[in-house]
């Protein structure tokens, strides 16, 4: 969809990547390898995007043990570009979109009692996983379905699945782990656990 709407399909995975970390700084080769893409693409898309003004180029100095002081180029998304909030909140409805065909995806595959969405997803590098799924699933249909999501977002995706038997026991034990990723940031896209109104049950009623 936002590759039909921006014209290009590497400008779209590098404005994703931009967007999705406003402090990220990133030189070429990085997001060549990060979005599997011809280097001269990479670097066409970066000038046109950096012309238009919505990205940046910064210049650092390689390190202080380097006699040379050498400058290495990175690229930094410009907040202060005329319409970047727009261009975040576009993206970032459609990352949702994406989040809600998956959570609609998942339901179809077995029975899901909760689907909790954090790490990435709320922009929490410290969390050791980005989404939490409780239930009983077809493994096959399951990771077919994970690995289009992953396609999707261009990352591999760190999860934690437990079926309600060993969630149930993990609760009651207080598991250090468990709750550590209960009391954190989330997007809960499915909830049939504690019973709170999900964000696709809210879509869904509309």
């Amino acid at each position: 969809m936002l590759e039909q709407l921006f014209g290009s399909q590497t400008r779209c995975k590098l404005l994703q990547v931009f967007l999705s970390n406003p402090e990220g700084k990133y030189f070429v080769r990085e997001l060549t390898r990060a979005l599997s893409s011809q280097i001269n693409a990479i670097r066409r898309e970066l000038q046109n995007l950096e012309e238009l003004g919505v990205i940046k180029e910064i210049l650092t100095l390689k390190g202080e043990e380097n006699t040379q002081n050498a400058k290495r180029k990175y690229y930094q998304i410009n907040t202060k570009f005329i319409i970047f909030p727009e261009l975040k909140s576009t993206f970032q409805k459609a990352q949702f979109l994406l989040e809600k065909n998956f959570a609609t995806a998942l339901k179809k595959s077995g029975k899901v009692y909760l689907l909790a969405l954090t790490g990435f997803f709320v922009g929490d590098k410290d969390l050791p996983i980005d989404m939490l799924i409780v239930g009983n699933l077809n493994k096959t249909k399951f990771e077919k379905i994970l690995r289009n999501f992953e396609k999707d977002f261009r990352r591999e995706i760190n999860y934690t699945f437990l079926n309600k038997e060993e969630f149930d026991y993990r609760r009651s034990v207080a598991d250090k782990f468990l709750y550590s990723i209960l009391d954190a940031d989330k997007i809960v896209m499915i909830d049939e656990i504690f019973n709170k109104i999900t964000v696709l049950d809210d879509e869904e009623k509309q």
